[in-house]
């Protein structure tokens, strides 16, 4: 049993395909299959079902993708540790966040990072949810901001900042004028939402159908394009409170929805069992001052 069999074996698992895993580990697909073989000969176990395109884990994997999970995770963690012994202040880290909260929390945590580890290489991804989550139990990222609920046991997950979600109006809509908004005011109107894709998008859609907000005028992919349709009194749409802070010339009105008013919850996660570097600690330290900034203001 070799190290990089035991990582291409959990590449497929968490893949669920050669193909994918064989592009994750940056080798030949033949060359990846032909040493899980290697290693399913070598244990006398058959490790995965091979159904079309997809591998699922037999019995057996199920038993050693935790061994080889744990196994890794100890090798990499050694390899950071020294790492940051012998260069505190250099190597690799690689961040990830949601869409809906890159553009507002990255600039301003970076802002405040580089200077403190200006020789760290530092890379930074912008996915959906379930992408980020499986990159960070995969080990491609070192930390991801993501929105609550998280169900992953191989992440450690830190709740840093909840945050209420506010209806977004064109000035000159009728409801502007009311000191008070009701759910029931909102029922006839026009409403744009992020797709479902995202989570954002998700609960949003959740809390409309669940209110009898069923007159969904146009779905997209990005906060911007809403706010930009918002202000073309296209409709009105629930966002979050930071999308606000950053919206230029004032162009759309933001007003509290009744009690209990929606929320989102932001959380930092990490593989468990993988080290966590001091690069990411002090990431992390300058990401939860940026949101304090965020509370005060």
């Amino acid at each position: 049993m070799e190290m990089h069999q035991l990582r291409y074996f959990v590449a497929v698992a968490h893949s669920g395909n050669f193909s994918r895993a064989a592009e994750r580990c940056l080798v030949s697909q033949p060359s990846l299959s032909q040493q899980i073989k290697k290693l399913e000969n070598d244990l006398g176990q058959r490790l995965f079902d091979r159904l079309g395109r997809k591998a699922v884990l037999t019995d057996a994997g199920r038993l050693l993708l935790d061994r080889a999970t744990a196994i890794l995770a100890a090798v990499d963690d050694a390899e950071q540790r020294l790492k940051d012994f012998d260069q505190l202040e250099g190597g690799c880290l690689a961040i990830g966040a949601i869409p809906t909260v890159a553009p507002y929390l990255f600039p301003a945590t970076l802002k405040r990072f580089l200077p403190l580890c200006p020789r760290v290489d530092l890379t930074v991804h912008e996915d959906l949810t379930r992408h980020l989550l499986e990159s960070v139990a995969g080990g491609e990222l070192d930390l991801a901001l993501v929105a609550l609920p998280v169900a992953d046991d191989r992440l450690a997950v830190e709740p840093l900042h909840t945050e209420p979600l506010l209806l977004a109006l064109p000035p000159r809509h009728r409801l502007v004028r009311h000191k008070s908004i009701t759910v029931e005011a909102l029922q006839a109107e026009r409403l744009i939402v992020l797709d479902e894709m995202h989570c954002l998008g998700e609960q949003v859609l959740s809390f409309c159908h669940e209110k009898g907000c069923h007159r969904i005028a146009c779905r997209s992919t990005q906060l911007a394009t809403v706010q930009h349709l918002i202000a073309m009194e296209q409709g009105l749409s629930i966002l979050p409170a930071m999308a606000t802070r950053q919206e230029r010339h004032a162009r759309l009105v933001y007003r509290a929805l009744p009690e209990p008013q929606p929320t989102r919850t932001l959380a930092a996660v990490w593989h468990k069992h993988r080290y966590h570097s001091v690069a990411a600690e002090r990431f992390l330290g300058q990401l939860k001052a940026v949101l304090a900034g965020l509370c005060s203001g």
